[in-house]
């Protein structure tokens, strides 16, 4: 009984969790007709911003757990959505210039901004998995900041409308922040 038990607690971290991990340029090239398919989106919800601390490492959270991290470099911006999750992230200052208009101050701290943002997004379906040959019920993607972030069924692969990268929105995320563009 105490070999199985070893066996087990050995064995189950293999079997539940996935080390798959599928590159930008991998998930572009592939997905690119679908991409160019797929409806445009863009983000209604406003977001908190405030200038990054240089070193910072901020942890990205959604409703369903750890999404991802990144390190902040000198002129980044730590954005904070407006969802349930309050999720982080960090931001390049080109890129956050490009998708975000000031509005107002919130307080000391943060600011709020409008979005500008547009995106094409794809759910993450069976057929996502059987293009990838992902057996596991999740993969991971490589961040343009070369860290993971995981994907899991029901998420939404984005890409701005210039196909630059690619990165997950949670599902629950998604829908407290995007619409369709009509």
């Amino acid at each position: 009984m105490k070999k199985m038990l070893i066996c087990l607690l050995f064995f189950i971290p293999v079997l539940c969790f996935s080390d798959t991990v599928v590159s930008q340029e991998k998930l572009l090239e592939t997905l690119n007709l679908d991409f160019k398919k797929a409806p445009v989106y863009k983000k209604y919800k406003e977001v908190y911003a405030r200038k990054a601390i240089d070193g910072e490492i901020i942890k990205t959270y959604t409703k369903d757990g750890l999404e991802t991290q990144n390190v902040a470099k000198e002129g980044d911006y730590v954005v904070k959505n407006n969802t349930e999750a309050k999720e982080m992230y960090i931001l390049s200052e080109k890129k956050f210039n490009e998708r975000y208009k000031y509005k107002t101050d919130l307080d000391n701290e943060w600011k709020v901004y409008s979005p500008l943002g547009r995106i094409k997004a794809l759910k993450v379906n069976g057929k996502i998995f059987r293009v990838f040959k992902i057996k596991e019920k999740e993969f991971y993607i490589l961040t343009s900041w070369g860290e993971k972030m995981i994907v899991k069924r029901n998420d939404f692969l984005v890409t701005p409308l210039d196909y630059n990268e690619v990165y997950r929105i949670a599902n629950k995320e998604f829908f407290e922040t995007y619409e369709k563009e009509k």
